[in-house]
């Protein structure tokens, strides 16, 4: 069952001898409960098992004679694909490929200066640019253009948005112990004099993380039945 914040704060007075707020009020640990699921968050997209990959058919676009993609979304962390949905052997945009490129590499500065072309069976560069999530939607600059629009497959990594009591913790592989280690940590600080989190705690929050990412290492065991050689996508 799906753990919610308001739990961890729970498990986590016990653990602090407060079960009724007195010295930590409830918002002050949820504050630190949700900086513990960013920091388990941002290592647990790093082991790139696609835990979060959100697949968008419907909200991003190539405009005719646009240098961007329109209807980015605003939570984008990291893209993972971006493809036309109507790309079947009938479709309009059969054979159009999206792929990633310098914004200052010679074949996307001799894309930028073609006129826009009929988008299929043809090769359109894009390049990622500007802050992004948490700041903005990241600007997807695209070259060459082209004459008729195109509907985007967007597949990407979002970033976590507002975190509240009532949230559900958004980390696979049983984080509880992590959590709740991290918030004793943190909210013990309030009590120490040089205001840094308790060392002990930290080193338990430490070893449960690693055994958490340890167990989220590899998500899928099934034997390959080929493999891919080097350098197979720069063949032919």
């Amino acid at each position: 069952m799906a753990t919610q914040v308001s739990r961890i704060e729970e498990l986590a007075r016990l653990r602090l001898i407060e079960v009724t707020p007195r010295f930590w009020s409830s918002a002050e640990l949820t504050e630190i409960i949700a900086s513990g699921i960013r920091d388990l968050w941002r290592a647990t997209v790093d082991l790139k098992q696609e835990h979060y990959l959100t697949i968008d058919p419907d909200h991003v676009t190539l405009e005719a004679d646009a240098t961007e993609l329109t209807g980015v979304p605003l939570d984008v962390h990291k893209i993972y694909l971006i493809e036309a949905v109507n790309s079947g052997e009938n479709d309009t945009n059969n054979g159009l490929i999206f792929e990633p490129l310098d914004y200052n590499h010679k074949k996307f500065k001799s894309a930028r200066a073609r006129g826009g072309i009929d988008p299929r069976n043809d090769v359109i560069y894009y390049s990622i640019t500007s802050q992004g999530a948490p700041v903005n939607a990241p600007i997807i600059r695209i070259a060459p253009t082209v004459n008729s629009a195109v509907s985007i497959r967007f597949c990407y990594v979002p970033t976590l948005g507002t975190i509240t009591t009532d949230s559900v913790v958004p980390i696979p592989g049983e984080a509880d112990n992590a959590l709740v280690s991290w918030t004793v940590a943190w909210a013990r600080a309030k009590e120490r004099e040089d205001r840094s989190p308790d060392p002990n705690w930290l080193s338990i929050y430490a070893t449960e993380k690693n055994n958490l990412l340890a167990s989220l290492g590899l998500r899928q065991y099934q034997e390959l039945q080929y493999v891919d050689a080097m350098w197979e996508e720069y063949w032919g």
